[in-house]
């Protein structure tokens, strides 16, 4: 891919891709009522909202962001009975990347939130639909301080362009109403943007967004290895790279402030450079520290410790874009520094493909927020923090989505704190995993890798434009395997497994210490689920991308963290490859091998339900 090129038959498609995504962004579907653990005394579910509750008024707003003066395109939804003597609170979204306010799930949150009385201003992002300014990637400094006038209007501190006021929202203060946002992916992290430089925020539910963009773009799931260039997750990236530079596809007629220049069209430049760094394959420490810098700078990951807005994190367990693991580190970073937060782990994110939330979970463009688990808790967050509404309980700390429970009264299970390391397995040198370390077998196994990828764990992109996806596979020789005894009992695995590795390759060491990191040696650890016949399932695609920080010590890998029952008579499989289709490799073949001991091997730990 090259900058400020387009493919004339292809890109259209893809350019849909985000529309369809920002549609699921916000689903909520899930079920009714908790289980394993105290029931949620949730409020009951008013009556159904009539369609005709609300007026619609588009607006526009001229605001002044990142040295840039564009206007936002916003619609404003009026509940029906709300004037300045009964003014009642607000709730702003925007949509996913790629997307605009009339998307199905962005304007069904201003219709869903102001037929039950809420004052809803939805917007289109920043470069999308036909708001104004370059595509900045939710830059608190940027989207923030846009998004932060529009909390200004909300506030009766401005008016729209056409003279609009809103004096008919509640108030905390001159000047301050009380808001609340919810939206899903880029729609996601723009509430954290805005709250790190707006404390009007009363409340806020960022659903299948990241914690920092280096990780989620560009992951190195080795400990240890911060400062270490990733493993370059292309095929994400490349597609909305290409949403973004290709936005005359969907909006011929562009504002002029949505134009950078031919070299970066519609990005501001520090995005466009860091995509042309990954995609170089050369990472040379001063300036590849330098693109991720700006990565990191506009992610949340930077800025949370400005965040107390009581914040209800919703994230997918169908996501290899944004795992697990960006909502958990979101969360431990807001509830260690005494930030209200609350974590959901739903079915769905943006991996999948199109088949929508399943039956009982939240569903945005639907709307089904009394009928779903989520929406439930939503609803009670929204009660308890924007109307003030203090005996409404809005849940357990934790709760997560259990695929393998039919009953939708018991679909999500809850805990007062994630799960910690309940079983842990050896790497014995035969290519078993065993419970104690004195089972392990002295022995030496290794693999290597080709020229071109020989692992595939996904096509990314696939199931949101409709394309049947191969099953995940590996090719002999290129990988390395160890598989557990068939399991007596069910085994629920809930949250982030971690392997402590050392390997051997000396071709890896003769490079360890290049002033280009692409030269470090590049793994991939994943799970697999393998059933009494041989079927194997690598849990919901995931992999645990690794550029290892130094070859010649051991490290460990954190894996995309994941809720799977291993069901009694199935094995476990912990596979570390040479290759992933979806992401860069290794620069040149470096052969690995792997030395196994009783008093020296591999290690794999897993957080289990309950311990």
């Amino acid at each position: 891919m090259a900058s400020g090129r387009y493919l004339p038959v292809g890109i259209r498609v893809a350019l849909t891709v985000e529309v369809r995504v920002s549609r699921r962004v916000p689903r909520f579907r899930a079920p009714l009522a908790l289980a394993l653990g105290a029931a949620l005394a949730l409020p009951l579910a008013p009556p159904a909202p009539a369609a005709d509750a609300y007026t619609l008024t588009p607006l526009k707003f001229t605001v002044r962001a990142g040295g840039r003066t564009c206007t936002v395109d916003a619609d404003l939804y009026r509940p029906a009975g709300v004037d300045r003597d009964h003014p009642a609170p607000a709730v702003l979204g925007t949509n996913g990347f790629g997307g605009s306010k009339s998307d199905g799930s962005t304007s069904t949150v201003g219709k869903a939130f102001a037929q039950r009385g809420y004052v809803s201003l939805v917007y289109s992002g920043l470069g999308f639909g036909r708001s104004g300014c370059l595509v900045s990637l939710d830059d608190p400094d940027i989207d923030g301080a846009a998004a932060s006038q529009l909390v200004d209007f909300l506030g009766g501190k401005r008016a729209a362009d056409d003279g609009t006021t809103a004096d008919f929202v509640k108030r905390d203060a001159p000047g301050d109403p009380r808001v609340g946002m919810i939206g899903g992916s880029y729609g996601g992290a723009v509430q954290l943007a805005t709250a790190a430089v707006d404390r009007r925020l009363d409340a806020l539910v960022p659903m299948i967004t990241w914690n920092d963009l280096a990780y989620s773009l560009d992951p190195n799931n080795a400990a240890g290895g911060t400062g270490v260039p990733g493993v370059f997750k292309w095929q994400w990236t490349n597609g909305f790279y290409l949403i973004g530079e290709g936005q005359p596809l969907l909006e011929p007629s562009l504002d002029p402030s949505r134009i950078n220049s031919l070299a970066c069209l519609h990005f501001v430049t520090e995005a466009c450079r860091t995509v042309h760094t990954l995609n170089s394959g050369s990472y040379p420490a001063d300036r590849t520290a330098e693109l991720l810098a700006f990565a990191h700078r506009v992610s949340p990951a930077s800025y949370l410790h400005r965040v107390r807005t009581p914040t209800l994190l919703v994230q997918g367990q169908a996501d290899t874009l944004f795992n697990l693991n960006e909502a958990t580190a979101t969360y431990r970073t807001l509830k260690a520094q005494g930030t209200p937060v609350k974590m959901i782990w739903q079915s769905w994110g943006h991996s999948g493909g199109l088949t929508g939330p399943a039956s009982g979970e939240l569903d945005l463009s639907r709307g089904n927020l009394e009928t779903s688990y989520v929406g439930r808790r939503v609803l009670a967050w929204f009660d308890r923090h924007l109307w003030g509404r203090a005996d409404v309980d809005t849940g357990p700390a934790f709760a997560y989505y259990r695929d393998w429970i039919t009953d939708p009264d018991r679909t999500y299970a809850t805990a007062s704190r994630l799960p910690g390391t309940g079983r842990t397995l050896y790497l014995s040198g035969d290519g078993r995993l065993v419970d104690r370390r004195g089972e392990v077998t002295a022995g030496s196994r290794r693999y290597t890798n080709w020229p071109t990828p020989t692992s595939h764990s996904e096509s990314s992109l696939s199931g949101l434009i409709g394309l049947p996806d191969p099953p995940p596979h590996d090719t002999k020789g290129t990988y390395l395997d160890w598989t557990s005894e068939p399991l007596k009992h069910p085994l629920d695995v809930v949250g982030a497994p971690r392997a402590t590795l050392k390997v051997v390759s000396p071709k890896a060491e003769r490079t360890q210490n290049s002033a280009d990191a692409a030269d470090k040696l590049v793994l991939f650890a994943k799970l697999y689920d393998v059933a009494p016949d041989g079927t194997r399932t690598l849990v919901r695609r995931l992999v645990a991308p690794v550029r290892v920080p130094d070859v010649t010590k051991s490290f460990t890998v954190t894996l995309p963290g994941i809720v799977h029952r291993y069901q009694a008579g199935h094995r476990l499989r912990f596979v570390i490859a040479a290759s992933d289709d979806a992401y860069f490799g290794n620069r040149g073949i470096k052969p690995v091998a792997v030395i196994s001991g009783p008093r020296n091997t591999g290690v794999l730990r897993l957080p289990v339900a309950g311990s």
